[in-house]
């Protein structure tokens, strides 16, 4: 689970690494699940200093298994434990609506599991971890997922301090710059030709312009490395850089404070070797230049610009010889640095370029994106936070027309992961754009109408809802025949918002009219019939027809266990609502049974906190109640009240 290879070049910092070894894994401090936080500036090392530490840790305990987290942001920290998951093989984890962090944290929290250790890199958003307030994410605090095993421990990386010593307590280890001795080590153990250290007036001056920074020495060397320069020739290149140029690439960079009265030394090292790409592989600067308006972070090969397999090889191995990037074990996924991430953007700026390659990587973009579904969700999961990105970028710039079809297939992904309202937001203006373009009766349009009537029901918008499912339903019908399967999937759509809002007797009729056609085009056992029947029942059961609920509840499940499996989240339902017809006929210790059975396998394979665990909980504590369980009955309707108050509001 490392990203990268070992980084052989590791020099200096023992004090720093044995103190954090200790930490970690001293037999007498294991009763507790140790953390330990790496606090210092970006590019200072301290992602290195992780690394060298679980090589090591690695050596003396084989058995020790290593998770590598990036949580500079929630889509980076979703997918690394996504990873995890994967590689755990979690049971569970592939359906569409688990609670993923949380199935991780559960495995990972058993001492079954094992020895491990989790490294989470790049802590530096604080808010994220403690204090998430923002819905559209889709799940609490990050801080609310971390595993807690006396078997594990968790070290994190970050340059704040004030969030190092939350995540830590005491156990904060300050990484400042490198001592003279060790830059010059590093220097000396990055050349090819180690004889240019030999010129120790150059040496010491490079390594004071570059304030013993790691990142911009390992750049320096790879630059030295690739044009077999002498230090001297690097330092009047150096020195004969714009200052004008080097003070508006580096004015981002949040260390530059640090250091007064001097040249960005990251800025500086990348400018002279960014220069020298250009001359030699142009291909590798477009590259560069298209990551720039990506995230930095776990960045797909398939998705840089097309080019042949050959220039493609030698494009990345020219990034990777300049240190510019960084490929993954994997061999798939490269990562670039914050600071030269910034650079390039920086650059971008200063030549009047940056709006056209957001345009570019857009375009990009757009012709890759798949359509989201279950079976291609580890595609569409790599592609999405990048596509975030992207959006974000265009959004600032203005005056850019996002592509619908992109837009529509983002507010999917959205939807299906649960953060309804960033599906509407995206929904709202795919619909705009093909309303516009193609016009209101082509049947993309009405696919955008579908989902974005989907997205607010699940908000609670019903009404609206209501509005444009029977707008879908009108034009549907109109274009494409009354028994299109999309045609019925807005009947049924629009049966829902009825049902919603106590239309029943409304409901059951359209219900029973789609359920009818349904089994003629789609067959009986189609899981969209299915889903029919169990509309049906609902409508049913909500009139007092309990009995024919009941038996259509049972004939809904027994098919739903056959086609989807016991554990899908479709099938939980149909335990939930054959659940509800027994209480409501007054088989309460029936009913109570199957509640039960309902929430342990929504707790599972959902999570604690989804909407729908939590109409579970409530739906057993009824069935407590009605059995004179008051205590117990009582306890569950604080515990879904208390939740329901944070997941949905007040």
């Amino acid at each position: 689970m490392l990203p990268f290879g070992r980084n052989k070049d590791f020099v200096g910092r023992q004090s720093q690494l044995n103190r954090l070894i200790k930490i970690l894994y001293t037999e007498d401090t294991q009763e507790d699940c140790q953390r330990v936080a790496l606090v210092g500036l970006g590019g200072v090392g301290k992602t290195q200093i992780a690394l060298e530490c679980a090589f090591r840790l690695q050596k003396v305990l084989p058995v020790l298994s290593v998770f590598w987290v990036r949580a500079s942001d929630t889509t980076s920290f979703d997918n690394a434990f996504r990873e995890i998951g994967q590689q755990l093989k979690i049971p569970g984890l592939e359906n569409d609506k688990a609670d993923v962090k949380r199935l991780v944290k559960t495995r990972l929290s058993q001492e079954s599991t094992g020895k491990w250790l989790m490294i989470i890199d790049n802590a530096d958003d604080f808010e994220i971890f403690y204090h998430n307030d923002n819905k559209d994410s889709g799940s609490g605090a990050l801080s609310e997922y971390l595993p807690f095993s006396p078997l594990g421990a968790i070290l994190f990386t970050t340059r704040d301090r004030e969030a190092a010593t939350r995540y830590a307590g005491s156990n904060v280890i300050d990484i400042d710059e490198m001592d003279d001795e060790e830059s010059r080590n590093l220097l000396e153990r990055s050349l090819q030709n180690k004889q240019l250290i030999e010129d120790k007036d150059s040496t010491i001056k490079l390594l004071k312009l570059l304030v013993n920074l790691p990142l911009a020495i390992m750049q320096v060397a790879a630059y030295l490395n690739a044009k077999s320069s002498t230090i001297a020739e690097y330092l009047r290149i150096y020195e004969e850089s714009s200052d004008n140029v080097i003070k508006l690439l580096g004015k981002d960079f949040e260390d530059i404070r640090r250091y007064p009265g001097m040249k960005n030394p990251v800025a500086t090292t990348w400018l002279i070797s960014f220069e020298q790409i250009q001359i030699r592989d142009p291909l590798a600067a477009d590259y560069m230049a298209f990551i720039s308006c990506i995230k930095e972070q776990a960045i797909p090969s398939d998705l840089l610009p097309p080019a042949s397999e050959f220039d493609k090889t030698e494009a990345l191995g020219t990034l990777k010889a300049f240190g510019f990037i960084k490929e993954r074990l994997s061999g798939i996924l490269y990562d670039m640095h914050r600071l030269v991430h910034t650079a390039m953007q920086n650059w971008l700026k200063l030549k009047d370029d940056l709006r056209n390659w957001n345009q570019k990587a857009l375009q990009r973009m757009d012709g890759i994106f798949p359509w989201p579904r279950h079976e291609n969700r580890t595609v569409w999961m790599k592609y999405l936070p990048h596509a975030e990105t992207i959006i974000t970028s265009i959004d600032h710039l203005g005056g850019v027309e996002l592509p619908s079809t992109l837009l529509y297939n983002l507010a999917e992904c959205y939807h299906i992961t649960g953060n309804y309202s960033k599906a509407e937001l995206l929904g709202r203006q795919a619909l705009q754009l093909r309303e516009k373009v193609l016009g209101k009766e082509h049947p993309d349009t009405l696919a955008s109408i579908t989902n974005l009537a989907l997205s607010l029901g699940q908000q609670g918008k019903f009404v609206e809802a209501e509005a444009l499912g029977r707008q879908t339903l009108q034009l549907k019908e109109k274009v494409l025949g009354k028994e299109h399967p999309d045609t019925l999937a807005s009947i049924n759509n629009l049966a829902l918002s009825f049902r919603l809002q106590g239309k029943f007797a409304e409901a059951e009729a359209l219900d029973r009219q789609t359920l009818q056609l349904k089994e003629k085009v789609l067959g009986k056992e189609h899981p969209d019939t299915l889903t029919s029947m169990m509309g049906l029942a609902s409508s049913l059961r909500s009139q007092g027809k309990f009995v024919e609920a009941e038996a259509l509840d049972r004939q809904t499940l027994q098919l739903k266990e056959k086609v989807l499996g016991k554990e899908h989240p479709d099938t939980l339902a149909s335990i939930n609502n054959l659940a509800l017809s027994l209480y409501q006929q007054g088989k309460f210790v029936e009913a109570e049974a199957l509640h039960r059975q309902a929430l342990q396998l929504k707790e599972k394979v959902l999570g604690k906190e989804h909407p729908d665990t939590l109409a579970s909980i409530n739906n057993l504590a009824l069935s407590l109640y009605q059995q004179g369980k008051f205590v117990e009955a009582e306890a569950l309707h604080r515990q879904t009240l208390q939740l329901r108050e944070k997941v949905l509001g007040k």
